[in-house]
């Protein structure tokens, strides 16, 4: 996650995701409320961030996607004959962004209660992280200055505590590693917001 770019009074970011010696993902991120229209120049935005911060100046794009994912959990209202997954199914980590597992899981979860999915109880992202997240987006709505550092920490521990972290499978002996990493005046005082 490289924050040096511009905010805008936002929270942006970019990253670089290599998958061969000359393939790479590359993209630019807003945690905003897309109040400020010049936020969605994305092309410029990356064209700008490979051939000035990647310094390549021949590349070609091939593949192009555009997406927001909302910082709040849907609405749920159970439908006959309807199942709600990915991110309209709650499987967002709202502080993250970070869905992909929690998807595999609710898919788990519906093949082997298909018969009776109508029955069943509402898959969802546990009480703990919901809880946690809550708090990440008060802190991130209240402090967006702030965020670079937080992600910075959030990362720099153990990759398999974070990943853990991110995919609702932490201990709590995990969740405290990340907790402390955080500033935690700036996190009590969002607990009380």
């Amino acid at each position: 996650m490289d924050f040096d770019c511009e905010q805008r009074e936002s929270v942006h970011f970019f990253y670089t995701l290599p998958y061969s010696k000359n393939k790479a993902l590359v993209e630019t991120t807003w945690l905003s409320k897309m109040n400020d229209n010049s936020q969605k120049d994305y092309d410029g935005q990356i064209k700008e961030y490979i051939e000035e911060h990647l310094k390549i100046k021949e590349y070609k794009i091939t593949y192009r996607e555009e997406g927001a994912i909302p910082l709040f959990y849907p609405s749920y209202e159970k439908e006959k004959n309807k199942i709600n997954i990915g991110t309209a199914g709650g499987m967002t980590r709202l502080s993250t962004g970070y869905t992909f597992l929690n998807i595999q899981e609710h898919s788990k979860y519906i093949r082997e209660n298909i018969e009776n999915i109508s029955n069943s109880k509402k898959f969802e992202v546990s009480k703990k992280y919901q809880f946690l997240d809550d708090i990440f987006l008060r802190v991130l709505n209240k402090y967006p200055e702030k965020m670079p550092d937080i992600f910075f920490n959030m990362f720099n521990t153990s990759p398999k505590t974070v990943i853990k972290f991110l995919s609702n499978k932490s201990n709590y002996l995990e969740d405290l590693s990340i907790i402390l990493r955080m500033p935690k005046i700036t996190f009590i005082k969002a607990l009380f917001d």
